[in-house]
């Protein structure tokens, strides 16, 4: 790819506010409200390993641990935007994020877990439309 001056789009996720439209990548921490989104982030993965999410690593192509691979995965736009999501508006609120790639597969799983822990209805668009609630995508787990 470096030969041919091609490069890879940055994946990126985008949630809408109160009208205000905020852009997250992976393990970003340029937010104002960083430090509260990442303990969300913290607390959400302390939830799923309590009901036993076991993290999806397999499709990770780095050279890490299974530590280190699963913190990554942690961090992905949209589980950020998730996060902001929850701590920036009201219980039963639906929580709405476009993404410019595909979901990982770690993910999708995780997403349809977290919908059922927070009782939201969590819509990821990307070239497919995610849709998660209670637990179930209308994908069909079609992934």
């Amino acid at each position: 790819m470096k030969e041919k001056g091609l490069s890879k789009d940055l994946g990126y996720s985008l949630i809408e506010i109160n009208g205000k439209l905020q852009a997250f990548h992976i393990g970003d921490k340029t937010h104002p409200w960083a430090e509260e989104i990442f303990d969300e982030l913290q607390s959400l993965e302390r939830r799923l390993k309590e009901v036993g999410f076991i993290p999806h690593t397999d499709p990770v192509l780095h050279d890490l641990n299974y530590e280190e691979n699963e913190g990554n995965l942690s961090i992905h736009s949209e589980r950020i935007a998730i996060a902001y999501g929850l701590i920036s508006t009201t219980p039963g609120t639906t929580i709405r994020i476009t993404k410019n790639l595909r979901a990982c597969i770690n993910c999708h799983l995780a997403i349809k877990l977290i919908s059922k822990l927070v009782s939201r209805e969590i819509i990821v668009r990307d070239a497919n439309r995610f849709h998660f609630r209670d637990g179930c995508c209308s994908c069909g787990d079609y992934w």
